[in-house]
């Protein structure tokens, strides 16, 4: 059975293709104070209806040494909008500050344990997690949050404050897994759209 990223744990390394045409590796954000890791993918209503506030987040911390990286990892065969053209698509329709990486494996996402599109791990200067989970508590509904964990973590991250708390539920809709000895929850029981 697999479980999401303990708190204290280092990032898993990646090596996957982004939607600009380049490849990218954990190593290629050292030159990057902080590091926001977090799954994505096209089609799930919690990730459309939140974008815009993980835009604001990411856009104002810029600045402060945050960067970050969203992955899909979900199975294109479940959704084929999850898969790369639809990749490409999104990133030129909406210029969203992070890049954008193809988990098509699922590696990445079973080696993070992740559980929710979006899931969200703030990394360290050393690289090691300080949070995860949620963004906000509203991601269906940007109109209705209330709590915007991320931002509040980061906020505490780069004024050199404790995180507290380090770890929320992610709240959205359960990664698409390609096959279901692959992961702790079976398919029919994930979906929450």
């Amino acid at each position: 059975m697999a479980f999401t990223l303990e708190i204290g744990s280092k990032a898993p390394y990646f090596d996957l293709p982004a939607t600009d045409g380049k490849r990218y590796t954990t190593d290629s954000f050292n030159d990057e104070k902080y590091l926001v890791v977090f799954f994505t993918c096209n089609h799930c209503p919690y990730v459309i209806g939140s974008d815009e506030v993980t835009r604001e987040t990411a856009e104002k911390y810029a600045g402060k040494g945050v960067k970050f990286v969203a992955i899909n990892s979900n199975s294109k065969n479940t959704y084929p909008e999850d898969d790369f053209d639809h990749m490409v698509q999104r990133m030129k329709e909406h210029k969203f500050p992070w890049v954008y990486l193809y988990d098509e494996s699922q590696e990445v996402a079973l080696e993070y344990g992740a559980l929710r599109t979006p899931h969200f791990y703030v990394f360290d200067e050393d690289r090691k997690l300080v949070y995860t989970g949620r963004g906000v508590d509203n991601p269906k509904d940007a109109t209705a949050v209330t709590v915007n964990d991320l931002d509040r973590v980061l906020g505490e991250l780069t004024s050199g404050k404790e995180i507290s708390p380090a770890v929320t539920n992610p709240i959205g809709c359960n990664v698409k897994w390609e096959g279901k000895e692959k992961h702790w929850m079976p398919a029919e029981a994930c979906d929450l759209v």
